[in-house]
């Protein structure tokens, strides 16, 4: 792979417009080396023979990049200090920068390298300062960190021995023992054990300032005769009165702490318990794994453009047959880019602390959280998923062609199988067809870079890829299908007046089986994603007592595309409930409170959006548009309804035609607006690409019309209702109902990946590669607050 390629594949995408523009650089020295070409410029070492200019073809040229920057006794070494000169710049409003003197303009085609010099310097400019800025947030964020780890410690203190005092106490807090460690001992064991545990702890935090073992076994002599603390440099005992000036926040968020928020009664106490404390130690422990991210990504990102400099550097005197890049990189390392080790001394201070206080001394427990590996992509899971696709495939061949040698379509008994068993297998296809989508959208997610997993907030190792996905909805689609097939029996049983009961229960045995993995409380089946969604879920019922994420209202949108399922989900309950399945037979739509269920069912999802939009999120940001994004969903609700009752209608009056026409318009006017203009972002008059957006992921500009014009005929679906299309020649109504619901899975699947890529170019402009981690404790000394 070239290393234009590699440049990109490793950046931090939230951060890709502060890299350096290693692409535009190199396109400038593409043309000095087609004005040398063109112009026959003479090479610089004219001097010398032509066949010295050759490069030896030897195993030395892998290794050029490595040595040349070190390398003495070059012919050209001699003229480099005539090709450039680089200084800081000592203008006010300009202090540390730099800027490069080219020398060689005069001479033919010197002009280009001028551009090239000129371009270098407000990259590399540009990167410091950025690099710069986030090294002191880093700092900044470093010493509230500690403040936690101040009070952390002495709450530990107090929780796990209220009662002891004096060095014992301070000794235990300056080896961090945790609270539910089982090497914590208690001075009134003889403090053997205690003594032990503190010389491998010690030892683990202080190899990295340099302090030999030996020192610390001294220091720890003295502190056993003298009873007093160890002058040892970096342990100081953690004062107690620190919790003087702290308060603690670490009820987790639930719906009665909300309503607690909102009276202004929240708990802003220490009441010393252990549960206080195990909040408090999460907490932190995510705050130091996420500052541990930010510190590695900004490493990388140092490196990434030193490296890109040096390439780039490499390329101009190889095509100008110049030595100027030993000069440029010498003053990169002085520069504050290859000098700091700010970083670096943060991340062994992080190492150390998080081994220390969090993993008990153990270095590979610690550093296993704080740098977790990469999923792995398994060969088994491409086959597994390779091979449920190809069954699944062989049991639709395998349907139609029994339906077509049964002639099964002419079938006396296919109307009352349309009416009460499809509906219950129509579930399942509703779900498939969005796992589907979903798995498209991860891959071209993936494909495009589009950072999915930082946005929606997955625990890092844990979310799932396309093939997990396609995995998990080709193993549901299998299970399905084959209860289809075993399930197509048409004609009762004239003998016993009914049809076989294990046969009719299969869906209903399917659908416990579902929930019952989605629930199971075992490490199966990709445990922490199912909670996960479970979560989100739960989030969404007790709208607006939680605070709106996007995994949240991203979760309630999908929900909003599947209203049909929910109805099929009610339909569940009443036919095995009240029909007689034996004979399958219901009485669903004759019953008033079915007919009320089903319109509120489709109404839920919007619901649930309105609440978080309207109440929530306007009630916190107090922005106007979420007040009209509000009536946007109170309008759908409006439609919904309408167009439900409408449809149960048994003579269609013309005021209810008009009403549900005129909301279902105004309805689908709204939400098309707000889909293409504000959650992807386009339709942009005066943009760089007319009427997109400025920036764009996917390369091919016409995928984006292609979207918006599929958008806009998909959400027209309701007009299968209103026009009363209620059956075609080759399809029921049941399966009429099916394929329009099919065609509103696919609109959302298609709004999933432009309305994430929109998310991803937020945060790229705005630079957010991290997320917030609320701090436990709160300094309140002089009215300030440290979170």
């Amino acid at each position: 792979m070239k290393f234009g390629k590699e440049f990109a594949a490793q950046m931090v995408q939230e951060w890709q417009e502060a890299y350096m523009d290693y692409s535009n650089l190199k396109s400038i020295l593409k043309d000095i080396l087609r004005f040398k070409q063109m112009n026959k410029v003479p090479s610089p070492m004219a001097a010398t023979t032509k066949g010295s200019l050759k490069r030896r073809v030897s195993f030395y040229r892998a290794f050029s990049g490595l040595t040349s920057r070190y390398r003495s006794g070059s012919p050209m070494q001699n003229n480099e200090d005539e090709v450039i000169l680089v200084s800081a710049v000592q203008e006010a409003g300009r202090e540390g920068d730099y800027q490069t003197m080219f020398l060689m303009s005069g001479e033919k085609g010197g002009q280009y390298e001028l551009v090239f010099f000129r371009r270098l310097d407000e990259e590399f400019n540009k990167v410091i300062k950025f690099y710069k800025k986030k090294v002191e947030e880093v700092i900044v964020e470093a010493d509230q960190l500690s403040k936690q780890m101040n009070a952390l410690i002495a709450l530990r203190i107090k929780v796990d021995n209220p009662v002891v005092e004096g060095a014992d106490m301070v000794n235990l807090a300056a080896n961090g023992l945790s609270s539910n460690s089982s090497s914590v001992v208690h001075p009134t064991n003889g403090g053997k054990q205690v003594w032990t545990r503190m010389d491998t702890i010690q030892e683990v935090e202080m190899s990295r300032e340099g302090i030999s073992s030996e020192e610390i076994k001294e220091g720890n002599d003295r502190e056993k005769l003298s009873g007093a603390e160890a002058n040892i440099q970096g342990f100081r005992p953690a004062p107690l009165d620190v919790l003087d000036h702290v308060k603690i926040n670490c009820e987790p968020e639930t719906p009665l702490s909300t309503l607690k928020g909102v009276i202004k009664t929240s708990k802003s106490d220490l009441s010393f318990s252990r549960q206080e404390l195990r909040k408090a130690e999460e907490k932190i422990t995510q705050a130091f794994v996420e500052f541990y991210r930010k510190l590695r990504l900004l490493k990388s990102y140092c490196f990434l453009n030193q490296l890109a400099l040096s390439k780039i550097m490499k390329k101009y005197d190889k095509i100008t047959s110049r030595n100027a890049s030993k000069a440029y990189l010498q003053m990169v390392d002085k520069s504050y880019l290859g000098s700091s080790d700010e970083v670096s001394k943060l991340m062994e201070r992080v190492e150390a602390t998080y081994v220390k206080h969090f993993a008990n001394g153990n270095h590979r427990k610690g550093m296993k959280t704080l740098r977790p590996q990469a999923k792995k992509e398994r060969h088994r899971i491409t086959f597994l998923y390779g091979f449920f696709s190809g069954c699944s495939i062989a049991l639709i061949v395998a349907i139609i062609v029994n339906i077509h040698a049964r002639d099964l379509l002419r079938s006396q008994g296919r109307h009352q199988y349309m009416v009460n068993i499809f509906p219950l297998y129509s579930l399942f296809g509703y779900i498939v067809l969005h796992m589907l989508m979903y798995s498209g959208n991860i891959f071209f997610w993936k494909r495009y870079r589009v950072n999915f997993s930082f946005i929606f907030g997955f625990k890092q190792g844990t979310e799932l890829g396309y093939r997990e996905v396609l995995l998990l909805s080709t193993g549901l689609s299998l299970l399905a299908l084959a209860g289809v097939i075993s399930h197509l029996d048409m004609e009762i049983d004239p003998r016993t007046k009914g049809f076989a009961v294990l046969t009719e229960l299969i869906p209903l045995v399917l659908l416990i089986a579902v929930l019952s993995i989605m629930f199971c409380p075992f490490n199966i089946i990709y445990r922490s994603s199912r909670f996960f969604l479970i979560k989100c879920a739960f989030h969404c019922v007790c709208t607006p007592l939680y605070k709106v994420t996007l995994p949240d209202f991203f979760l309630a949108d999908q929900l909003t595309s599947q209203v049909q399922a929910f109805r099929s989900l009610e339909f569940y309950i009443c036919y095995y409930g009240w029909g007689d399945f034996r004979k399958r037979l219901n009485k669903c739509e004759e019953s008033e409170v079915y007919k009320v269920f089903y319109i509120v069912v489709a109404i839920i999802p919007y619901w649930f959006r309105f609440l978080q939009v309207c109440l929530r999120r306007l009630f916190e940001e107090k922005d106007a548009a979420h007040g009209l994004n509000g009536l946007k969903y109170f309008s759908t609700i409006a439609a919904v309804a309408i167009r439900t009752i409408y449809q149960f209608q048994k003579q269609k009056t013309t005021t209810w035609l008009v009403l549900a026409a005129a909301t279902s318009g105004i309805a689908t006017i709204a939400n098309t607006y707000w889909d293409i203009v504000i959650d992807w972002g386009l339709l942009r008059r005066n943009s760089r690409n007319p009427w997109l957006r400025d920036k764009l992921i996917v390369p091919h500009k016409g995928v984006y019309f292609v979207a918006m014009v599929l958008n806009c005929l998909l959400r027209l679906a309701w007009m299968q209702q209103v026009l009363g299309i209620q059956s075609v020649p080759f399809l029921h109504n049941t399966a009429l109902i099916a394929v329009v619901a099919s065609l509103e899975i696919i609109r959302r699947g298609i709004w999933n990946f432009f309305r994430l890529e929109n998310e991803h170019l937020n945060n790229v402009g705005k630079y957010r590669a991290f997320k917030s981690v609320p701090l436990p404790f709160y300094y309140d000394c002089d009215g300030d607050k440290s979170v």
